[in-house]
C-alpha cells in the first residue's frame, strides 16, 4: 500500500495533507479513486498518477483539488 507516496510528497504538501499512520489508507484510497483505479492496485495507480503529473500544470492543480475535496479533514 502507498508504495508511491514518497514520490508525491510535493503534491501532498501543496494539498496541505500530512500522511500519518491514522490516515494513510484513506489517502491511498483517495488517490486510487481520483485516477479511477480499483483500490490496492498500486502499480496501475502510480502509472496513472505519473501520466497526470507529466502532462501539464493544469492536471497537477486538478489532482491537488480533487485530493483536497476527497480529504476535507486533512
Amino acid at each position: 500500500m502507498s508504495c508511491y507516496f514518497r514520490h508525491l510528497k510535493d503534491i501532498l504538501d501543496e494539498a496541505g495533507i500530512t500522511v500519518t499512520p491514522a490516515n494513510k489508507k484513506q489517502v491511498d484510497q483517495a488517490f486510487h479513486q481520483i485516477v479511477g483505479v480499483v483500490y490496492k492496485d498500486c502499480p496501475s495507480t502510480w502509472k496513472a498518477l505519473k501520466l497526470a503529473l507529466q502532462s501539464d500544470d493544469l492536471k497537477r492543480r486538478e489532482l491537488i483539488q480533487k485530493l483536497q475535496a476527497a480529504l476535507p479533514s486533512r
